[in-house]
């Protein structure tokens, strides 16, 4: 997937005049994208869009408008975007209860550590965690990962006989979760291009 260029992001005036719309296709767009694993985990598959949207709202929120902070905002976004054969994610750890917090991140330090799969078939793809989000004992509440796919791999994305489902293997969080067939041709177009367009029915 190409990288985001300086020139696609809308200063802060132009991009007021389509947030209302912008916001509304994108939050339609990350419902395909949003997969619960388990009570606490959820991971959002981002792509061009939905990376763009969260740069275009830093900027409104921080009122950037200097050229140089704006492509170094560009620059840390792009780490978002998935690149050939790759599907890119956020994770969050979510706990509804305040006093819950602590104890639950805590329980869950050393995920990022062969944890967090997604099986395609038989093959298990680790998630590869973007560092400097975790230590020997702690770890943030939302966490950048990547699975890295083979164009095999990729294919079966497209093969509603293949079964996909993200998978947690921690000592103290075990679930997992299919991919929706809705999920699974969203990704795929992405991926390849639209070429779900002509497999998917």
């Amino acid at each position: 997937m190409k990288p985001i260029e300086f020139s696609e992001i809308k200063n802060i005036i132009d991009y007021e005049k389509i947030r209302l719309d912008f916001r509304s296709r994108v939050i339609d767009m990350k419902k395909t994208r949003r997969l619960a694993v388990g009570d606490h985990v959820t991971l959002t598959f981002e792509n061009r869009h939905t990376v763009t949207f969260q740069i275009e709202e830093m900027m409104r929120v921080e009122r950037i408008v200097e050229d140089a902070k704006i492509k170094s905002e560009v620059d840390t976004y792009n780490e978002l975007i998935p690149r050939d054969n790759e599907l890119s994610a956020t994770l969050f750890v979510e706990v509804n209860e305040q006093s819950r917090i602590k104890p639950v991140l805590d329980s869950l330090v050393g995920m990022n550590k062969d944890s967090v799969f997604l099986k395609i078939g038989e093959n298990m793809i680790p998630a590869v965690f973007e560092e400097g989000h975790a230590t020997d004992d702690r770890i943030s509440a939302v966490q950048y990962v990547r699975f890295k796919l083979t164009p095999e791999q990729t294919e079966a994305m497209a093969d509603q006989s293949v079964g996909i489902q993200v998978v947690i293997r921690h000592r103290n969080y075990k679930a997992e979760a299919v991919l929706p067939p809705a999920m699974r041709k969203a990704l795929y177009s992405d991926m390849t291009e639209g070429k779900s367009v002509n497999v998917w029915a």
